[in-house]
């Protein structure tokens, strides 16, 4: 199903750019004389909404509410990425975007996952059918191209590697639109110093825990585990979503019961009945640990500096932390 739409979304793509070709924006950007930028989903929209302010017009490809892993683009989507003078996106994490910019935006796209330096992190990202353990090798197809090689694409949940990040993006609109280079490089200080703020707070924050080990429901958050010295357990893998297996659910069990876990972790974009499943089961409390992939309708006056303190004010609660 998957293949099929995006090879009509494809043969839509050709005449999209067809009819933006005709278009009489400027050097810069659009009519507006604004630089139409793309963003793939909301720790890149944030990023150049923060640095490029009102220099920019923004454009996200993944709507609220939407699990960024599950994107599908819209023939309309196409055109817009068609037509942007700089496309922000991660390789690999949304084969749908990896495609449209190869065939309709090669030179305005902009892959930030080499600025991320992306890891293997020991996040498992496959999914196992009944009866095979995390680490088994799987035929099941892996979801995104960077996941033959283990790769771990939620960098933006560790403030180190989302400096680098905004960095990158900031160097990569200067160089697209010298002309407001000084705005951008104003407001990239500014971000940065927040971002660099959440890393400090974190580093105190997490400093003094009782409890080392936190549950979630999918494995987002294990660049986050490494900076700051905790360990992540995940009832998913990659895909959110997925259905853990009565083998995974028990060993989430046991661990939680061990090491007397005392919340489990859910999301936002995903049905939470899982992580309530276990921890009515072994009698412990619910929270949510926003992986920040998007906003939704619950959060929508919310940002990516404050969901993250947020999730360090669930974390602290969550492991007893001084």
């Amino acid at each position: 199903m998957r293949s099929s739409t995006r090879a009509v979304v494809a043969g839509l793509a050709a005449l999209a750019v067809v009819t933006l070709a005709g278009c009489g924006d400027d050097a810069a950007g659009g009519s507006d004389g604004k630089l139409d930028v793309v963003a793939s989903f909301y720790p890149l929209e944030f990023i150049a909404r923060s640095v490029g302010g009102d220099a920019v017009n923004v454009t996200t490809l993944t709507a609220p509410g939407v699990e960024p892993h599950d994107l599908e683009l819209t023939p309309k989507q196409v055109g817009t990425i068609a037509g942007a003078k700089l496309v922000v996106y991660e390789g690999g994490l949304q084969p749908a975007v990896d495609e449209a910019v190869s065939q309709n935006a090669k030179s305005a796209g902009f892959d930030v996952a080499p600025a991320a330096k992306l890891e293997a992190t020991g996040a498992d990202f496959e999914e196992h059918p009944e009866g095979e353990a995390a680490g088994t090798p799987s035929s099941t197809v892996k979801p995104a191209a960077y996941m033959s090689e283990g790769l771990d694409p939620h960098f933006w949940l560790d403030p180190v590697r989302y400096e680098a990040v905004v960095q990158a993006v900031t160097d990569k609109l200067v160089a697209t639109d010298p002309d407001h280079a000084d705005g951008y490089k104003q407001r990239a200080a500014t971000l940065l110093g927040e971002v660099g703020k959440l890393d400090t707070e974190y580093k105190a924050g997490l400093a003094d825990c009782k409890l080392k080990t936190f549950v979630t429901s999918h494995e987002a958050f294990a660049y986050l585990a490494k900076r700051y010295g905790l360990t992540m357990v995940g009832i998913a893998g990659f895909t959110p979503d997925a259905e853990p297996t009565p083998t995974r659910i028990k060993e989430v069990q046991e661990i939680v019961q061990k090491q007397q876990v005392t919340t489990i972790f859910y999301e936002e974009l995903v049905s939470p009945k899982v992580a309530e499943s276990i921890a009515r089961d072994v009698h412990v409390k619910t929270a949510v640990l926003s992986p920040i992939e998007g906003l939704s309708d619950a959060n929508s006056q919310e940002t990516y500096l404050s969901l993250m303190r947020e999730n360090l004010q669930e974390l602290r609660k969550a492991n007893s932390c001084a």
